[in-house]
């Protein structure tokens, strides 16, 4: 996701097949098996800094809003929260009658046609409640490319459907307004998806054995024709979003408050994953990690939002075995560095291959590893692929003594590429602790190689929102450098998750994760063989040469592989990991009081 695209544990997005999953390597107690109904109720209370990336669920690509996500809306497909030592890879089905398959019928047409049924009572909450049809699928998955806040992931949907490609071009071109988005979507047909009463159709450009990870992705939740009336993830649709899961969103207030609250809409009988024990669930934003931290080892709150455990509370959690402590290895490179290929600044800098390889070599990995938690939560990461994923192969283009840089090097291939004297470069990041320091690690290490780095702070949610993910920003040169994370988007067969939406430039638009446009026609040749490959061998191998080639290319640098550390108050009970935001799944702690 992005995945933390979104930081994990306070955003999400990744790549991979047949991971054995994210195992939890520090816990406190293990979480209870169930709960009564004599457990129902009460406020469960979120504390936090900033605020949701998106509330639409075209766009949403965000640990962070996955959390309350969860909540309103529902998929086809999921994956349940797990309270073992490891992430799910055992897909369940949600809104669909089952997860389709070859021994059921689902999967047909040799691997190339997938048929979902709806299940009947799994219902808007509009007035009076509506049942959620095949039509309101289609459309969620046409709303995908929509102009004014698309998908960060088209990739995922462009190599799949027959025909989205063509879809997508023409609706990216058409105004983002509600008027034009409505015309669009009501007068063009998506060829790949179908939809009769409450099922739906998909067919697909080659067979996928991933496709229902896919559509378990929130991106892939249906849409109601209601949100036609609006500019998708406009202010006015973040006030009129509707729900099919156990929670409604009763208040959305920008940058201060979320509240949900029970939607009477939703039916515990049509739904296997989610338990819904609490009355409510209240969103405060503004706050601090440190305050964060002390609010829920107090009491006054229940869980983390959108911070993990300030670094320097983990020796005395992990020395006192703090059962509201989880540490757990997400899979995810947080943070690494990705370069704005399309930036005019210093004579295009970087586009250039020697400047780019040559911030590879002056990074001072140990360095931003000893600020971003230590030795327990982090090692060093010289690839695109992280360890347990398809395709990792172990492997360091760009060595330095301890992992703390090489300046020399740096300054020779800077003067190579024509920047005898140096260059100046500007890294966005944002002001989630502990990014303004790891930035900080940063400058210092690339000024040793005669490379200024300007410090551009901005909010956790503008990063991604505002700056990175708009092409204007990029070719006007606002950002040369960006600090950002990413993760898994799914587990299991997930061997598409990392290096296709990262690094397909054929996928470039507005909101996606290739940030800075990275396009190798190389690069796209192997993804694209990936993701044909007959078998997982083959695809492994491809997955690989791919991961090579982008460290070539020095198409972003990798720094560090990073576990989380995520805590809850002792009020709460039923803790199960949810697989997308990576902290508590709301929808089934309990609280004791």
């Amino acid at each position: 996701m992005k995945y933390l695209h979104r930081r994990v544990a306070t955003g999400l997005a990744g790549g991979l097949a047949l991971v054995t999953g994210l195992a939890l390597v520090a816990t406190g107690v293990a979480p209870t098996a169930g709960a009564s109904s004599s457990h129902k109720g009460g406020t469960l209370n979120l504390v936090g800094q900033g605020d949701v990336d998106h509330l639409d669920t075209s766009s949403i690509y965000s640990g962070t809003t996955y959390t309350i996500e969860r909540a309103y809306t529902r998929q086809l497909v999921t994956y349940p929260a797990t309270g073992t030592t490891s992430m799910p890879t055992n897909l369940v089905a949600d809104i669909a009658t089952t997860v389709p398959s070859l021994a059921n019928g689902g999967i047909t047409n040799g691997g190339k046609t997938y048929t979902y049924h709806i299940k009947s009572g799994v219902d808007w909450n509009t007035s009076p409640a509506r049942q959620v049809t095949g039509a309101d699928e289609v459309r969620g998955i046409e709303l995908l490319c929509n102009p004014a806040s698309p998908t960060g992931a088209p990739g995922y949907y462009e190599s799949t459907i027959v025909g989205f490609t063509a879809y997508c071009n023409s609706f990216l071109k058409v105004k983002p307004t509600a008027a034009a988005i409505k015309a669009y979507v009501t007068s063009h047909t998506l060829a790949g998806v179908s939809a009769s009463g409450t099922t739906v159709t998909f067919h697909l450009l080659q067979p996928a054995t991933d496709f229902n990870d896919i559509m378990s992705l929130p991106f892939s939740s249906p849409a109601p024709v209601e949100y036609l009336k609006y500019v998708p993830d406009s202010a006015q649709f973040r006030q009129h979003t509707l729900s099919d899961g156990p929670y409604e969103i009763q208040t959305y207030k920008a940058n201060t408050s979320i509240i949900l609250v029970r939607n009477p809409a939703w039916k515990a009988s049509t739904d296997s994953v989610r338990k819904a024990y609490v009355n409510k669930i209240v969103v405060t934003e503004g706050e601090t990690s440190t305050s964060v931290q002390q609010q829920i080892q107090a009491g006054t709150a229940d869980m983390e939002w959108d911070t993990n455990v300030p670094n320097q509370d983990l020796p005395s959690l992990v020395s006192a075995k703090n059962s509201g402590l989880d540490i757990y290895d997400a899979g995810s490179l947080d943070p690494y560095l990705v370069f704005n290929f399309q930036s005019p600044n210093e004579g295009h800098a970087t586009s250039k291959l020697g400047v780019r390889q040559a911030v590879e070599y002056a990074i001072d990995k140990a360095g931003v590893i000893q600020v971003n938690g230590g030795s327990t939560l982090n090692a060093v990461q010289n690839q695109v692929i992280t360890p347990g994923s398809v395709g990792y192969q172990a492997f360091n283009l760009y060595p330095s003594a301890s992992s703390q840089g090489n300046p020399t090097k740096a300054k020779s291939l800077l003067k190579s590429a024509g920047f005898a004297k140096g260059v100046t470069l500007k890294l966005y990041y944002d002001n989630d602790d502990p990014d303004p320091a790891i930035a900080q690690v940063i400058q210092s290490s690339l000024a040793k190689a005669h490379i200024t780095v300007q410090l551009h702070e901005v909010p956790v949610d503008n990063l991604y929102g505002n700056y990175i993910t708009t092409p204007s920003e990029a070719k006007s040169g606002v950002w040369d450098m960006a600090l950002v994370d990413w993760g898994p988007d799914w587990f299991g067969n997930n061997g598409r998750t990392t290096i296709q939406p990262l690094l397909d430039g054929a996928t470039y638009q507005a909101g996606s994760s290739d940030y800075g446009d990275y396009n190798s026609a190389s690069e796209n040749s192997l993804i694209n063989a990936a993701l044909a490959a007959s078998s997982a061998t083959q695809s492994a191998s491809d997955w690989a040469k791919a991961d090579k080639q982008a460290m070539q290319d020095a198409a972003i640098v990798p720094i560090d592989i990073h576990k989380h550390a995520v805590f809850h108050s002792s009020n709460v009970h039923h803790w199960f990991i949810d697989p997308y935001s990576r902290v508590g799944d709301v929808t089934n702690v309990w609280l004791s009081k």
